[in-house]
């Protein structure tokens, strides 16, 4: 009888015990924090604390952003020279975009592909007439894109080409950057990308980048089904290949029976001066990959475009994704692209880029060793000393009002919003200079 008594009091006191920490815990789990105490130190700490360590970023902690500017937790502003590895070409928080998201946030956001919605067929209608191919295939994100042009590349080179089973080859360029799925990573020569990892995918082969005397020795493969490569190499520190490059390329596949893979997922809609970088010599690859500003940078959108003979030996069940192509995802992206027209976005990536790299030009030769780019995706190099690095330098231009982010150490890349107006180009200028001066 005593024994049952204490144990039925052991029990209560340890109920009460859990009672009380659950209520501990929800309270803090919902307790918004007080905005106003809010700072840049503790929005570090908990990230580091509570968040997977798989990013190095820039230490600023920001709130809100508008146009080609964001604010941190303090209230500084900043110029945005990173544009989120360009997914917000079309500025921050674009009104059209924002309100078409509301909008359609208000009515209907996700049905899943198991059913028809009213918004996918208009969002395939206009992208497809705007670049010019008969099918697209809808999903989320860049790397998703770049996994569904894989797939599509290896189930044509089977029931088109006629390659034997399971021994289609793909084509990837050095220096390629594309994700870190195990199949982006697969195509990497970036250890920091594929270390640690394998095994890896089979059936990828790995060429130098601008380099056709290597593409054509690769294509003698009968195996080849495709060449994946970037217009302009982003994360590889905006490497711009030499001019008769892609045409090349374009003519190679063609004559070897390979598709042509475009990865314009950082360099497309408007970026490079050009709504798609491979207009700058104006050839048409087999399939184009988009993702990033696609989305307006306020959701992920991304997609592959191609032709029927490509996209159609995909059947149902064999790709798909639960999101891809929700209404919400297409309202978005029709907002994104018209946005894209509307302003002028790529004519005013032209000019302004023109007055950036002429700008850059002047920075001192020797802390920038060189200076690359077209359009509004730029880069300079810093001449790496004890007390000078990109990432040294990428700090002081915080401190003095623009961010942007070093890329294989030696590299800045800088690439603001398309919409950015010539006051903030020379704005942003003075404040390169002021920084590169400094050391």
């Amino acid at each position: 009888m005593l024994s049952k008594l204490i144990q039925r009091r052991t029990l209560g006191a340890l109920g009460s015990n859990i009672k009380a920490q659950m209520s501990s815990v929800t309270t803090a789990a919902t307790e918004k924090p007080i905005e106003e105490g809010l700072t840049s130190e503790y929005v570090f700490d908990r990230e580091s604390k509570y968040g997977a360590h798989n990013y190095h970023p820039l230490p600023v902690a920001l709130e809100r952003g508008k146009g080609v500017c964001v604010w941190d937790v303090e209230g500084r502003r900043y110029f945005d020279f990173l544009s989120a590895y360009s997914a917000v070409n079309q500025g921050h928080c674009h009104p059209k975009i924002l309100d078409a998201l509301k909008t359609q946030a208000d009515k209907l956001t996700l049905t899943s592909r198991a059913f028809y919605n009213d918004v996918l067929g208009e969002y395939e209608e206009y992208i497809t007439k705007l670049f010019n191919y008969n099918k697209v295939l809808p999903m989320n994100t860049g790397v998703e894109s770049g996994e569904t042009a894989c797939k599509l590349a290896r189930k044509w080179a089977y029931t088109v080409k006629g390659i034997p089973k399971y021994k289609a080859q793909i084509v990837f360029a050095a220096g390629n950057f594309w994700g870190r799925t195990m199949s982006a990573i697969s195509s990497s020569t970036d250890p920091s990308s594929y270390e640690g990892f394998g095994p890896f995918m089979p059936g990828f082969k790995i060429i130098p980048y601008n380099d056709l005397p290597a593409l054509e020795r690769a294509l003698q493969d009968p195996n080849v089904a495709a060449f994946m490569v970037e217009p302009i190499q982003g994360e590889a520190g905006v490497i711009v290949p030499d001019e008769g490059y892609l045409t090349g390329v374009r003519q190679l596949c063609t004559t070897h029976n390979v598709l042509f893979i475009a990865d314009e997922v950082q360099t497309g809609l408007a970026r490079t001066g050009k709504m798609l970088a491979v207009d700058h010599e104006d050839v048409r690859p087999d399939m184009v990959m988009l993702g990033k500003a696609l989305s307006g940078g306020v959701y992920p959108v991304s997609a592959v475009l191609c032709d029927d003979e490509v996209m159609l030996t995909i059947k149902p069940g064999e790709h798909g994704s639960t999101y891809g192509g929700n209404p919400l995802a297409c309202r978005i992206a029709l907002a994104s692209l018209e946005v894209i027209l509307e302003e002028k976005l790529a004519e005013n990536a032209t000019a302004m880029g023109e007055l950036l790299r002429a700008e850059l030009m002047k920075c001192p030769s020797d802390i920038v060793t060189h200076v690359r780019g077209k359009g509004l995706l730029n880069a300079i190099v810093i001449k790496q000393t004890k007390d000078c690095d990109a990432w040294k330098v990428c700090l002081r231009l915080r401190d003095n009002g623009l961010l942007a982010k070093p890329t294989h150490g030696d590299t800045i890349r800088l690439a603001p919003p398309l919409t950015i107006k010539e006051d903030e180009i020379r704005e942003s200028i003075d404040i390169i200079h002021k920084t590169l001066l400094s050391f």
